[in-house]
This record gives C-alpha cells, sequence and structure tokens, in this order.
C-alpha cells in the first residue's frame, strides 16, 4: 500500500474485520489512522464535493496565470488576475496553492544604488 492511496488503507482496514475478525480499532492502531477517519472515509460520496470541485478549478486558474505569466507571478499578482475574473479568494489561499503546486514566482531584481551618489550627501 502507499501513502497517496487513502481508498486502499480504507479497503484494507475494512477487509481485516470481514477475513480474519480483527476489530477496525486494532487495524486502525496497526496503519497509523485514526478510526474516525476510517468511518469518515468509508461514508464519503464517491463524486467530489463541491470544495473538491471549486478547489480543482482553482488549481487550474492558477497554473494558467502562472504559465502565461512566463513563471514570473507570484500570489499577489495571481490574485489580482483571479478576482478580476470574480473569484473570490485570498492571497494566502492562493499562496497557499501555489506552495503545494510546487509555483515559486520569480523575485523582482534588486535595486543598485550608486556608490558615488551614496557619498555625494553625506559628509
Amino acid at each position: 500500500m502507499t501513502e497517496n492511496a487513502p481508498e486502499a488503507v480504507a479497503a484494507f482496514i475494512g477487509s481485516q474485520r470481514a477475513e480474519h475478525g480483527v476489530p477496525h480499532r486494532v487495524s486502525c492502531r496497526v496503519v497509523g489512522v485514526s478510526e474516525a477517519w476510517f468511518h469518515k472515509w468509508r461514508r464519503r460520496p464517491d463524486e467530489p464535493t463541491k470544495r473538491e470541485v471549486r478547489r480543482a478549478r482553482l488549481e487550474e486558474r492558477i497554473i494558467h496565470f502562472f504559465t502565461e505569466s512566463g513563471g514570473t507571478c507570484g500570489s499577489p499578482r495571481i490574485t489580482l488576475d483571479l478576482w478580476a475574473e470574480n473569484w473570490k479568494v485570498s492571497v494566502n489561499t492562493v499562496a497557499e496553492i501555489m506552495a503545494e503546486l510546487g509555483l515559486q514566482g520569480r523575485k523582482p531584481p534588486r535595486r543598485r544604488t550608486d556608490p558615488a551618489g551614496q557619498a555625494e550627501g553625506r559628509p
């Protein structure tokens, strides 16, 4: 079983009780998940929730704006683009999603000051 397959973990826990009579509590402890997680996963609908669908669409738009900018825009700029499309989303949410997706905007170049210009105004 892989860590990325929660349905496989839930199926394993369920099968242990059916095949071997092992209580769910024991199987959950062995696998390293809470019993509440197991029961919640079993009751989970087959189709994605509205929230999951919205999150997936939001991720698509963030990726679109990021690639359209050539990988230079960060979360504040992408949030403005999303607001222009009437998305109701915060800068922090966009930043969190970008971090999960491994997207990082390019930092603006540092301003260089003229060393001669600095010395002029000072004694």
